[in-house]
Formats: C-alpha cells, structure tokens, sequence
C-alpha cells in the first residue's frame, strides 16, 4: 500500500504462493493496513469522510504486473463488520495507470476510496440536545422577575449557543445592575429615559400600570414636563405649603404694645397680608415664635414627603427599565436561538444517521 501509515510499511502476513500448472499464481496474504487520512469536522457530527487506500507494485512495472478490478462496484464488503460510530456508504475501486518522472515504463494501481458517515444518534443525544436545553434556561431567565434569584445562567452550533449563553449573563448583570438602583446612588441619564423608558417600551408594547406608552405620549412627554412644572403650585395645598414665605416681621407701633403678624403665602393664593393685634397679652412674641416653628417643621415634613415620593419614582423608573430590558433580550435570543439552530440543521449534509 502506497500510503501506509504502519511502521513496517507492509501489514500482510508472508504465507506460501499456489502456483498452478498453467503458470497462474494465487496469493493472498492476510493483513491489517493503516493508512491516513485528511479528515474534514466542518459539518461535525453530521460529517462524512472519504479515505483513499492506494495499492500497487513498488518494483515492477505495468508492463511487467497488472492489477485488474474483480468488480466495477469496488472492493468486496461481504466480510465487512459494522462499526458502532461510523456507517459505511461504499468502498468503490479505480484503477490507475501513472507515468513518473523517474521511469518511462507506466505503473499501474488501484485505489479504494472508503466513504464513511459518522453516526449522529451519540451526538444528538449527548451534545445537540444538552446544548438546546442549555439555551433554553438562558432564554427562560429572562423571563423571570430579578427579585427571584433565580437568574440561570456544542461544530458550528455549539459555538454559537455557547456565544448565546456568555452574551445572557453579561446582560443578566446589567438587568440586576438596573433592577437595584436607587436614587441615592444612581441618578438615571437622559438617554435611558427616552430608550428605556418610552420608546423600546412603544416597540415592544409594554405599559406601565396606570401609563399607557403610546406615540403620542412619547410626543407630548416634554411638553407635560413642563406643564407639570408650572401647574405643580397649583395642584394641592400640601404643594403650596413648600411654596410657603415664612415672614413673620413685627410691625411695632409707637408704645410696643400693639404686634403685627405678616405672612406671605405663595403665588398660588397670591399676597394677603393678616393683622393680629393684640394689646392685652404681653406673651404675643412667643405664639409668632412657636408659628414659625410649626412652619418650618411642616416644610420640613412635605419636603421629606417629597424627597420619597421622587426617589420612589425613580425607583419604579429603574426597575421598569430592567424589565424592558428583560423582554428585548427574551425576544433577540429567541429569535438568535430559532435561527441559528434551523440555519446550522438546515445546511447540515444529513441529520440523523442510526
């Protein structure tokens, strides 16, 4: 064998030659060959492999030794025991007759191509189906609320679910990341307000509860700001009184007898000036004191009211931005998923081979 992989080159057993009386020969020595082979993984599992083996005379020439095929189909297969990993398509021969460079006479050979197929069935069962259960936990994280705890994190597909998987934990830390943020530690960026918060939310179709994100209210959004802002004075008393001017002034009158309390409420109620007098008590100066006292502890209290209410707000804003992040991610992945799997079975040569 031209191509023989064995380290005695030969790997047929040396018995007796029959030689007939019309001067034919039979000789046919048993043997184990080894030879190589340029194996091609691209479509592994779903591989095939063609294996030439090249027999000939080393010494004599076609002039001097012919080699002649005993079946156009190739080499006899009847002996042939199946293997557990590979199924062989068929073992067809040719027959070639080569001029070297080094000899004028010509050389004849005959080449057996062996065709095999890996079976898939081991793979399938062992590699594909792991790999798509592996990238349907990663799918299902997404679909999980960040409080649970529950956030879970092989050829051609197995890369790309492997890519699938590494892509969901980075954004399964940014989820987290997004979902515990407060308003102590974060102050939410413009940009993620508008993506985030108004129009991947539009895209996708998801609403707050009591906030319908439509385009219109994309729209209108700045504007109400504003008009939020202006009529915000307006809306309540509670609002008005941390607008409150706290001016208590004494307004004395000649003999000092007499008190005057001002008070200036803001521009919702406009400038309204009370008088108190009171000749008869000289503790007057005390009830203005505990008055102003009571004044500041109120905006005191509205103004923490106020801070609670906004970081509660911003809060809600952070942790709806993970969830919209959550569902673009569940919807890329599936798709990425579904894609990717019917693309690589699609182009595959064969999918299942028992």
């Amino acid at each position: 064998m031209y191509n023989s992989a064995d380290e005695g080159f030969d790997g047929t057993f040396q018995t007796n030659v029959v030689v007939k009386h019309n001067g034919s020969c039979v000789y046919i020595p048993p043997g184990i060959f080894k030879s190589t082979c340029k194996i091609d993984i691209t479509w592994f599992p779903f591989d095939d492999q063609h294996c030439d083996m090249k027999f000939g005379s080393w010494t004599h020439d076609g002039n001097q030794l012919d080699l002649i095929l005993n079946s156009n189909t190739g080499g006899d297969l009847s002996d042939f025991i199946t293997n557990g990993e590979w199924y062989l398509i068929g073992m067809p021969g040719k027959k070639n007759t080569i001029i070297y460079a080094c000899c004028p006479e010509p050389y004849v050979d005959v080449t057996f191509t062996i065709q095999i197929r890996r079976r898939t069935l081991y793979y399938f069962f062992n590699l594909i189906v792991p790999c798509v259960l592996i990238s349907s936990m990663a799918l299902l994280g997404f679909t999980l609320p960040p409080d649970s705890g529950e956030k879970l994190t092989l050829g051609t597909y197995f890369n790309c679910i492997m890519f699938m998987v590494a892509s969901s934990v980075v954004l399964t830390v940014v989820v987290l990341n997004y979902h515990h943020r407060t308003a102590d530690i974060h102050e939410m960026p413009q940009w993620i307000k508008t993506v985030f918060l108004q129009w991947l939310p539009w895209i996708l179709g998801m609403s707050r509860p009591g906030k319908k994100i439509t385009r219109k209210t994309i729209m209108m959004n700045s504007r109400m700001k504003e008009l939020e802002l202006k009529e915000r004075s307006s809306k309540s008393l509670l609002a008005n009184v941390l607008d409150i001017d706290d001016d208590i002034r004494n307004v004395g009158g000649a003999s000092g007898n007499s008190s005057t309390m001002t008070t200036s409420l803001g521009a919702g109620f406009g400038r309204n000036a009370t008088t108190i007098e009171d000749s008869s008590m000289p503790g007057t100066s005390f009830g203005q004191r505990d008055l102003q006292l009571i004044l500041k502890e109120l905006q005191f209290i509205t103004n923490r009211m106020k801070k609670a209410d906004e970081e509660a707000e911003v809060i809600s804003d952070w942790k709806f931005a993970a969830m919209v992040v959550d569902r673009f991610c569940l919807i890329i992945f599936t798709m990425f998923t579904i894609i990717a799997t019917v693309a690589v079975l699609l182009s595959a040569p064969h999918i299942i081979v028992q």
